[in-house]
């Protein structure tokens, strides 16, 4: 096997890691896939086979060592912006109908809620301004 036929299945092999790649999004598999490319340019250069094995492990390794931690980390945040019910949370409200412990309605973010204090003993009058804490279901918990 010459230099020429040495890099080829050095791309050929990186490719075949960037099919599975792509099927199962599988970070790791394009970080071998890279080492193999890497382990192309290697034989490209006139590297000898252990060379080319040593620079598509060392370059695999790292790249798995290196990127796959900032990856999970990436994974593990929350969002930065609030969508949905959790969007809600924390924004002021005004009492349309009466609100206490047993119900009433408010009207949040342009619409209409039904809504409950926090506090059963707390009650909120029409036309007052109330801070949602919660949303339990189709219910604002308001403060």
């Amino acid at each position: 096997m010459n230099d020429i036929d040495a890099w080829v299945w050095w791309l050929v092999g990186a490719v075949a890691l960037g099919i599975p790649l792509v099927v199962t999004a599988m970070p790791e598999l394009g970080m071998l896939a890279l080492g193999a490319t890497a382990g192309a340019i290697a034989a490209g250069l006139g590297a000898g086979v252990t060379v080319q094995v040593l620079v598509f492990a060392a370059v695999s390794v790292a790249l798995i060592a290196v990127v796959r931690p900032i990856a999970a980390r990436q994974r593990a945040q929350r969002p930065q912006l609030a969508t949905g019910v959790d969007a809600l949370k924390g924004r002021q409200a005004v009492v349309l109908e009466r609100v206490d412990g047993s119900g009433g309605r408010i009207k949040l973010a342009g619409e209409v809620w039904s809504a409950r204090s926090l506090d059963t003993g707390s009650a909120y009058e029409v036309g007052q301004e109330v801070d949602v804490v919660e949303i339990e279901g189709a219910t604002a918990i308001v403060m």
